[in-house]
């Protein structure tokens, strides 16, 4: 917002520090789901704050990093090699708190190397960050499933 005693500088200074943050939350999200798709289990949880919630379809709503995790560990134990891609990403941020909205692209092969079809899915992910001392994290992920193909593990 600004105020009458903001100079040109202030709103480059403003500006500037939105489009780090926007930068900072993809960084985040690549950081993590890179981690997730290599099962590290504790550089894809540190991306979470400890209360953050987990909303998702098939298993309803989870709370608290340790139970995310765990949740997550055990779904994804079956799949050998995953790729979860986040597509059309677009951030607000307001302070310490921002939102975000994307897609999943999530595929695997639960079978490398046989002659079956890899399993996808995709839907839209909603996201809420917080910036905490250690950076932003989310503290809650809302994840849809619009379409599937193929069979999972």
């Amino acid at each position: 917002m600004k105020t009458t005693t903001d100079t040109p500088a202030d709103g480059l200074l403003r500006r500037l520090r939105a489009l780090e943050d926007k930068e900072a939350l993809r960084a985040l999200l690549m950081r993590g789901w890179r981690a997730l798709d290599h099962k590290d289990w504790q550089t894809w949880s540190g991306c979470w704050a400890h209360d953050a919630v987990l909303e998702f379809g098939p298993w309803g709503r989870i709370s608290g990093r340790e139970a995310i995790r765990e949740k997550v560990e055990r779904a994804e134990a079956g799949y050998p090699t995953m790729q979860h891609h986040i597509l059309n990403t677009h951030f607000e941020v307001d302070g310490d708190r921002a939102t975000g909205i994307g897609y999943m692209w999530f595929v695997t092969d639960p079978a490398p190397g046989a002659p079956a079809s890899p399993h996808a899915m995709g839907g839209p992910y909603d996201w809420e960050f917080r910036r905490e001392a250690r950076g932003w994290v989310v503290t809650r992920q809302r994840l849809g499933v619009w379409w599937t193909e193929g069979t999972g593990p």
